[in-house]
């Protein structure tokens, strides 16, 4: 028991979107207030149980240790007596306290609502943030939260889509491509598109010729999104299977290939800007495990520093986050889990985040409380810094932003998308090629653009 209590400190620690932590805080009425507030959370979360922790500070997560007592009296009442009575329907809350790196700490183990939400008081609470909020305050989670209750967690095979007149002309065609042949009679249910009661459902939306959801990679000039914008790039509406390959090929196009002459000899070294194999298995994990129920799509945002690949959603409630970095492979969208697998996107060997780590280490991943991401950084040879934008003009910007975009995009095409005519695209790429940003390869009718690393 002991060693499970601390390793569930140390799980705990990682991350606190199941958790409120405390040092020495008590409170008897708010204490059931928040025992009502994770307990509901947790349903809407998907997890087991929820936690409450004394001995650790809140904000910085370190080890502090407690004074507090779980066997007091309230009022001549033990503790847990005074907040079982007040707690409906019943809930088996336990105390466990345990010695951790010398400090005393106290765990509150709080199991998730089952049948209807959990009260304090005859008032159902919510897990708002880092607070909690009376549920009656947020009548879209209230109603949310009934749903789960009902009907069990949403996933995206049991929860339908609101497009029902979908089409699956593209999937079959990818699938061909894999050499695997769809049935049309049976691929429906082959590949659970449709609910229970015979409609479909998030899954099919996505695997659909028209997901209706969007896709961008945005790229910013500087270190943060105040940073002037080169461009965003659109990838969405369309199957995601499509929308995920286009992806991971205009990864090739950001993977600027930079010219290390250190100690050079006599042949100059090739250096990408980033390890390619992190890129797409941030990526193809992004999309697998998205949190796709809720109809959001990850997002990748490109610095002059780093990738951001954000994915909606946390852990899944069997999962935990040395689990997660073991690569212990718990999917989140099991269907499409095993679709990906089949196609051979991805394999279930759990190596995709292993690999990131042991190319980046373990922070590039930040875990938030609606959300999980990787921060790929660059590997700069030559300082592109913050100050490529000032060095160009708006055409100039405008011209490296469409060929970052579009690689084969022709001088007539820069000409319309741009603007301007055609002395003043010649100027821009002539100044872009003298500034060794850009180079072509083949002809102007059949060549193709290389963004590169400034000099």
């Amino acid at each position: 028991m002991k060693n499970a209590l601390h390793g569930l400190l140390d799980e705990l620690r990682s991350y606190d979107t199941e958790c409120e932590f405390k040092e020495s805080w008590f409170d008897q009425t708010q204490l059931g207030q928040y025992i009502s507030a994770l307990s509901n959370s947790a349903a809407i979360e998907g997890r087991k149980n929820a936690y409450f922790v004394w001995g650790i500070h809140n904000d910085t997560h370190s080890v502090t240790g407690t004074t507090f007592n779980s066997n007091m009296d309230i009022k001549n009442e033990p503790l847990k007596h005074f907040l079982a009575r007040q707690i409906t329907p019943d809930l088996n809350f336990t105390f466990n306290e345990t010695v951790y790196e010398e400090k005393k700490f106290v765990v509150l183990t709080i199991p998730a609502a089952k049948t209807v939400p959990t009260s304090f008081s005859n008032e159902r609470y919510i897990r708002i943030g880092s607070s909690k909020e009376s549920l009656r305050k947020y009548p879209e989670k209230e109603s949310y939260l009934f749903e789960v209750l009902r009907h069990g967690f949403p996933t995206i095979e049991n929860t339908p889509s609101k497009y029902q007149d979908l089409t699956f002309e593209k999937l079959f065609i990818y699938y061909g491509a894999k050499g695997i042949k769809l049935n049309a009679e049976t691929f429906k249910k082959n590949l659970n598109l449709l609910t229970e009661d015979g409609k479909y459902n998030i899954l099919a939306q996505l695997l659909s010729d028209n997901s209706q959801i969007p896709f961008r990679v945005a790229i910013f000039s500087g270190k943060t999104k105040a940073d002037k914008m080169y461009s965003i790039r659109e990838f969405g509406y369309q199957c995601i299977l499509y929308t995920l390959e286009e992806v991971l090929r205009y990864g090739d196009v950001l993977n600027i290939i930079q010219a290390d002459e250190k100690d050079r000899i006599v042949e100059r070294k090739e250096v990408p800007l980033f390890e390619n194999d992190a890129f797409r298995e941030a990526v193809i994990n992004a999309f697998v495990h998205n949190k796709w129920v809720t109809e959001n799509e990850p997002m990748i945002t490109v610095f002059s520093d780093r990738i951001e690949i954000l994915s909606r959603g946390v852990l899944p409630p069997e999962q935990t986050v040395e689990g997660f970095f073991r690569g212990e492979s718990i999917p989140v969208n099991r269907k499409l889990s095993e679709i990906f697998l089949q196609l051979h996107i991805s394999e279930k060997t759990g190596r995709g985040v292993p690999k990131i780590i042991s190319i980046y280490g373990k922070d590039v991943y930040e875990f938030h409380e609606n959300s999980i991401l990787v921060k790929i950084p660059f590997n700069l040879i030559n300082d592109m810094g913050d100050k490529v934008g000032d060095k160009l003009n708006n055409t100039q910007l405008k011209v490296l932003s469409e060929i970052r975009n579009n690689p084969s995009v022709t001088k007539p095409e820069l000409e319309k998308i741009v603007g301007v005519g055609k002395t003043s695209i010649d100027n821009a790429i002539s100044a872009l090629k003298k500034k060794g940003m850009i180079t072509r390869t083949g002809s102007n009718k059949s060549g193709y653009w290389n963004v590169m690393a400034e000099n």
